[in-house]
């Protein structure tokens, strides 16, 4: 995934903080000098927080090029023929029930639950970053992660195993998920709020996963450029969802935060070129001025890929996130509860009333 050259060096124009929520953590003169600097520079190089050029830091090509375009004809990573592959499958979800009528029926789907809420209560009673646990059978780097996957006894499961939240995997063919699995989870009255995890390239598939029972979304910022992130949370604040916002580099954090209304920031430890992950990405994106302004906005950060132990959850804690994201380690346990308690080094376990 290509990125960006800046103007100037970002990180020199920071104050790092080690204790980023402390009052006045911004130092606020060298943010003023980097805004002005960035505003006088030339148009090509306006790429910071404040102005930046969405169409050149966006790494995912959402089309396959046509014949005699610059560029390779195959999908330069996994994320992208994914994405290529989802604009024909919406184009069929589209023909399968018209956007108008999914807007018609939205009305007797099931209400939309405090996806943020319940991670900041839940955070709040255990003391450690709040835990969204995923559905998830397969990816399409790890092929079948759980071959006796029953989607509502996992969410069950986590629901004792006190997760916050679940995501559920809505991709078939690289994930084997599926709509219908997060409308029966829906369905079976577990109160953790529900994100669909689902790779959004189009309008549709926000009022598609309400009306099946989401509360929340995942907008991908190597996939959408920021007028795209801008209409869709707007689309979501409508009706009533979250959105988690996934970023995997400073630029593009420094893109997203550049748009209003962003409450919820995913940080994906996962290489897009390499796929190697490492935790330490979350570390570097949350140091200095960034994190200053995620702790005044009250924005949540998320913890994505990597999260395998106590001391993982504890390193990226330190750094500022209040949620994990996790699957592929707890949903291969065959106790996905007391996979959860071996993920934070102790029960966390929702206690009867």
């Amino acid at each position: 995934m290509g990125s960006l050259a800046w103007g100037v060096s970002f990180s020199a124009l920071i104050s790092p903080q080690k204790d980023r929520c402390r009052p006045f953590s911004i130092n606020h003169h060298h943010l003023l000098r980097y805004r002005r600097f960035m505003w006088n520079t030339s148009a090509t190089n306006r790429h910071s927080t404040f102005v930046c050029s969405a169409q050149q830091v966006v790494g995912i090509r959402r089309y396959p090029p046509h014949s005699g375009d610059e560029g390779s004809s195959a999908p330069s990573n996994i994320l992208e023929e994914i994405v290529w592959n989802k604009g024909s499958e919406v184009a069929q979800m589209k023909e399968n029930m018209h956007l108008e009528s999914v807007k018609e029926a939205l009305p007797h789907a099931l209400p939309p639950r405090d996806f943020i809420g319940a991670l900041k209560v839940r955070a709040a009673e255990t003391g450690l970053p709040a835990l969204i646990a995923e559905v998830k059978k397969a990816s399409p780097s790890r092929g079948i992660i759980q071959p006796n996957f029953d989607p509502v006894k996992i969410a069950q499961a986590y629901a004792k195993g006190g997760a916050a939240c679940l995501s559920v995997l809505t991709d078939s063919k690289y994930f084997q998920g599926s709509f219908e699995n997060l409308q029966a989870i829906r369905h079976t009255g577990i109160q953790c709020p529900l994100l669909c995890k689902e790779f959004i390239v189009d309008e549709y598939q926000l009022y598609y996963a309400r009306l099946k029972g989401a509360d929340a979304v995942l907008l991908i910022a190597s996939v959408l450029p920021d007028q795209d992130i801008t209409l869709m949370l707007s689309i979501c604040k409508s009706l009533g969802m979250a959105a988690l916002v996934e970023v995997h580099s400073t630029e593009e954090l420094d893109r997203i935060l550049g748009i209003k209304g962003v409450k919820l920031i995913g940080i994906n430890n996962r290489d897009l070129e390499t796929f190697t992950v490492d935790i330490r990405n979350t570390e570097k994106l949350l140091q200095g001025v960034r994190g200053g302004i995620i702790c005044d906005r009250d924005i949540i950060v998320v913890g994505e890929s990597g999260l395998f132990t106590p001391e993982d959850v504890a390193f990226v804690q330190r750094a500022g996130v209040g949620a994990v994201l996790v699957g592929e380690s707890i949903v291969k346990q065959n106790d996905p509860a007391a996979g959860i308690a071996g993920l934070f080094g102790k029960d966390i376990s929702r206690k009867p009333e």
